[in-house]
């Protein structure tokens, strides 16, 4: 049999990377991983003010070069063996366009305009537009969000686009539609010339934009012109229907088939949100709850018609048909931060290296430089390692972790974090393991949600570089949650996903649960809870909600 290879792209907050799999075994024949260029130097982003906007050229220059880098790394005529390519992306990450279909920021009037970039999903300067359209929904007489948990947030869809038209004239007149970049990247390769022939992602529409078949796809003409007479005509302009990942979008032309170094026969499958296409490459089934677990975390889980019935969950970010797995509803949860948040506090160790020894007298330059990467590098491991010999204690330091908002449940984006139970003999390691215990009660509080809400969670399956490579975190996961967590055997599962629909929407298999099955990496380990740890961590975790309670009602009631 003539061998056949797929790509998945997983393109993520700061880089993107490319795989390249045999789709018969799933086996990985090399990656690549390249980062944002212009991102990475900070440019268009404002985090004073929560602005994090992304320039489509990034996209395109990541591109090329994680998919040529990958395929050099393979045998000779791997390329003209490839047969698809699939794209997950972050999101909600929308941008204006034209009437093309062509990003506003790819104009040259607009080359420099962050507004006309698109609006990356941890972006919250729509938290205003996003409380308009949570009051509308619950006076109008459809409430358009009650497939998206009941809570609009300022990281999806409407509210961040509500933000930049009403910020920016400039990009309010040229804006002809929006665009999702899962949607944009496989239009792009594929030649898409008008706005109209856009394949619109099942996964994004229906989490983030509030698009559901009961009400003939996107919110009516008339309620989005109640929330503002600037969205008018849009919705026109934008969609009815949508289609699952799984479907083929169309073939490479033959200029994108030139510069990624593959043919005009490989189908570009439709795109869908990095959680989703991960928890597939993570082997989801029903009852299981896939964590992917990075920067923040996407929870996603599938359920059959029949389970989920009429039942809408309330609090979490959506549950769409098809979203996942085709033939099942796609449910999806998550954390604003969770490795951001050991990020942070790795920063706020960082300022006597940065401050005090880059300008100390007594090191040459370029030692001072090697000095600090090494101690930066070294302060989580060293923090981790300190923190795991501390015994649990009811009487410990205790954190919320929000400092990035809350996603779920029930989404808040103006809440801020908290630290108590700091005396004179607090240590560093203290506050670290306060931090990661933090992260786990909020994992727990969003399994609670689920299962007050009748949906039922056997197993924990996380992904993800931290799942991988710290047993830390994960044991302490496990022991909060009183359940078993598998790491999935890669730290590339997104692109894994990614290649697995590559793989059915080339008709090498005939549905996505065939792929999985064939093309699954397996699991690395297995992490079961500490009786004994989950008894005090049980106690704790009712601390947690009241101190939580307390800040978002006390502190921080917007």
């Amino acid at each position: 049999m003539e061998e056949k290879f797929v790509i998945g792209l997983d393109y993520g907050s700061d880089s993107a990377r490319a795989l390249v799999v045999n789709a018969a075994t799933g086996e990985v024949l090399a990656t690549s991983v390249k980062y944002y260029p212009r991102w990475k130097e900070g440019k268009y982003c404002n985090p004073a003010i929560n602005q994090y906007r992304q320039h489509p050229q990034d996209y395109i220059d990541v591109l090329i070069a994680s998919v040529r880098e990958a395929l050099s790394k393979c045998p000779e005529g791997t390329g003209e063996k490839v047969v698809g390519l699939a794209f997950d992306t972050t999101g909600s990450t929308p941008a204006f366009t034209d009437q093309n279909g062509t990003p506003l920021a790819m104009l040259p009037e607009f080359a420099e305009n962050p507004n006309a970039m698109f609006v990356l999903w941890k972006d919250h300067t729509a938290v205003k537009e996003a409380a308009e359209i949570n009051e509308l929904c619950k006076k109008w007489d459809i409430d358009y969000s009650q497939y998206e948990g009941g809570i609009y947030s300022s990281e999806w869809f409407w509210a961040k686009a509500l933000h930049v038209l009403r910020e920016d004239e400039a990009v309010r007149k040229a804006a002809y539609s929006l665009i999702e970049y899962c949607e944009w990247l496989p239009a792009m390769l594929t030649g898409v010339k008008s706005s109209k022939d856009v394949v619109r992602s099942r996964c994004a529409c229906g989490h983030k934009a509030m698009w559901h078949p009961k009400w003939g796809g996107l919110p009516s003409e008339e309620f989005l012109v109640a929330l503002d007479p600037v969205l008018g005509g849009f919705r026109d302009r934008l969609f009815t229907e949508t289609e699952t990942a799984d479907k083929p979008v169309g073939h490479l032309t033959e200029g994108w088939a030139e510069k990624l170094g593959l043919t005009t026969k490989c189908v570009v499958a439709g795109g869908a949100y990095d959680c989703h296409m991960g928890a597939v490459g993570a082997a989801i089934t029903p009852h299981t709850l896939v964590r992917v677990i990075g920067t923040s975390t996407c929870d996603v889980m599938v359920a059959s018609y029949d389970e989920i019935g009429d039942n809408l969950i309330k609090g979490i970010c959506g549950q769409v048909d098809g979203s996942v797995i085709p033939g099942m509803v796609g449910l999806e949860a998550g954390q604003s931060a969770f490795g951001d948040i050991y990020a942070w506090f790795r920063r706020v160790l960082e300022f006597p290296l940065t401050h005090i020894i880059m300008e100390s007298d007594l090191l040459p330059a370029e030692l001072k430089a090697e000095v600090v990467a090494e101690a930066s590098d070294k302060i989580i491991r060293a923090l981790t390692a300190e923190a795991e010999r501390l015994p649990i204690s009811e009487n410990s330091v205790l954190a919320t972790d929000w400092m990035n908002g809350r996603r779920t449940p029930d989404a808040n984006q103006l809440l801020k974090g908290t630290i108590t139970g700091i005396t004179l003999g607090t240590t560093a390691p203290m506050i670290f393991r306060a931090l990661v215990e933090a992260t786990a009660f909020g994992t727990r509080a969003i399994v609670d949600r689920f299962r007050r809400e009748g949906v039922r969670i056997d197993n924990v399956i996380g992904i993800g570089g931290i799942a991988l490579k710290s047993p830390f975190v994960m044991q302490t996961l496990s022991d909060v949650l009183n359940m078993p967590i598998k790491v999935c055997n890669t730290d590339q599962a997104c692109a894994l996903g990614a290649a697995m629909f590559a793989a059915v929407a080339a008709g090498v298999y005939p549905k996505v649960e065939d792929a999985i099955a064939a093309m699954n990496s397996g699991f690395a380990k297995e992490y079961y809870p500490n009786e004994a740890n989950t008894a005090i961590y049980d106690k704790l975790y009712e601390k947690y909600l009241e101190l939580g309670q307390f800040t978002e009602t006390k502190l921080f009631n917007a």
